[in-house]
């Protein structure tokens, strides 16, 4: 299933959400410039490399190496499919998300889903030497929080069947339970490879970080209230 709309309208512009989205396609038509050794070189420096993230300490103690990449990686990608698939999510689900947060409030929580979805994918792939790369932990956060603040939504979505293309309106809790199920199915199909093609535990990282998110900010909402 493709989104292609939600039914829920923003009160404000969303400025960050279609700023996150200019970001993303400026920099891969930067990208586009690049030699291939080049945009390898530049996959290594800006994205997440799980085997590197870790070093020894003299006492053998696990000490966290940069963190700068945690964040530039989630503006990398590795293809027109793969920039302009997260950026359709990102822009269905994003605004609405960023009307409920504020502008700012937003941003951090952008940033923080895509580092913690990074996190996910470290943990649960230590020994990969494959650099992390793309928007999709961050959006996958974006897509938690959603699931959470706006349980009556409802999402037009692009269905294949067969050879033939359809449209329905669907539940958004329907549609991101399904989209949630496939991601924990890939992911332990698989596990145990150490060059995985997608970052599968980003995703359930960052979903259940911004899902986790949400939950909270409902109970402070309703704490503060009474």
């Amino acid at each position: 299933m493709i989104p292609l709309r939600d039914n829920v309208r923003p009160k404000k512009f969303p400025f960050i959400n279609i700023f996150l989205i200019i970001v993303n396609v400026l920099i891969f038509f930067y990208q586009t410039t690049l030699t291939r050794e080049e945009l390898l070189q530049l996959f290594v420096h800006y994205g997440v490399i799980p085997q590197q993230f870790f070093e020894l300490s003299g006492s053998g103690a696990l000490l966290p190496a940069a963190w700068f990449p945690f964040i530039s990686a989630t503006f990398l990608h590795g293809s027109w499919f793969h920039l302009l698939g997260n950026m359709l999510y990102l822009w269905v689900f994003g605004d609405n998300v960023e009307d409920r947060l504020g502008h700012g409030g937003y941003l951090l929580f952008y940033l923080a889903a895509g580092a913690a979805a990074n996190l996910a994918h470290i943990l649960t792939n230590p020994a990969s030497p494959v650099p992390v790369i793309g928007a999709s932990g961050a959006i996958a956060g974006v897509l938690g929080i959603y699931f959470i603040f706006f349980p009556r939504a409802r999402v037009l979505a692009l269905i294949p069947i067969g050879f033939l293309l359809t449209t329905a309106s669907i539940s958004a809790k329907f549609f991101l339970i399904f989209w949630f199920i496939l991601q924990l199915l890939n992911a332990f199909l698989m596990a145990g490879a150490t060059a995985q093609a997608v970052a599968w535990w980003a995703h359930i990282g960052g979903f259940v970080f911004g899902a986790a998110i949400g939950v909270l900010g409902l109970f402070w909402k309703k704490t503060t209230a009474t």
